[in-house]
């Protein structure tokens, strides 16, 4: 059985940025996990226009950087190597089918509130134990399924997005201090997000 001090982060990273990391971190700590496993999508289902989307590879290596010689954090590259859209429910399940009992993933209260929307949430539900971090300008009393009220996490709230990185990039602005200065040179060495 894989020991359960690991807590599973997905998403698209596009880029990762500090709150991911210290919202994880804080998550983690808070939940008496020892290690963040940080799991980029490949195809992220549910995404629309990915014509604002970094190759895949592209954002694995920018968390494999975020995190280098950083203790308590993971990358796993499972979903950037499957081929078509990128289920949550189908990483879960494979992740139980190599020992782990239970699988902890961290989602953000703006990913809990489309819990709806994704691909078989029900299912998802039920093999994976969903754990909800507030998250600025979301209020976690109106999540969509009412078991997710026990699995809060509070967590700092830093109002960091990729959305606002990716914009910055593309209006020739600073992104320092958002990410971590290896993905800040990444970023600008391999020409991401520009118009």
């Amino acid at each position: 059985m894989v020991a359960m001090s690991k807590l599973c982060l997905g998403g698209a990273f596009n880029p990762i940025h500090h709150a991911h990391l210290l919202c994880a971190r804080a998550a983690a700590e808070a939940l008496g996990h020892k290690t963040v496993v940080l799991i980029p999508t490949g195809n992220p289902y549910g995404k629309g226009s990915q014509s604002a989307m970094a190759p895949a590879g592209d954002r694995l290596a920018m968390c494999r950087l975020a995190v280098s010689g950083v203790e308590g954090f993971e990358v796993d590259d499972r979903e950037t190597r499957r081929v078509g859209p990128t289920y949550t429910l189908d990483t879960v399940r494979q992740l139980k089918s190599e020992g782990w009992e239970k699988v902890p993933w961290l989602i953000g209260a703006d990913q809990a509130m489309k819990l709806p929307t994704w691909h078989e949430p029900l299912e998802l539900l039920k093999e994976a134990y969903l754990i909800v971090m507030n998250r600025p300008g979301w209020d976690v009393s109106k999540l969509p399924f009412t078991v997710l009220a026990e699995r809060l996490v509070q967590v700092p709230t830093l109002d960091i997005s990729s959305t606002d990185i990716r914009a910055r990039v593309a209006a020739g602005r600073g992104i320092e201090f958002l990410t971590p200065p290896a993905v800040c040179r990444f970023i600008a060495d391999h020409g991401l997000y520009k118009p």
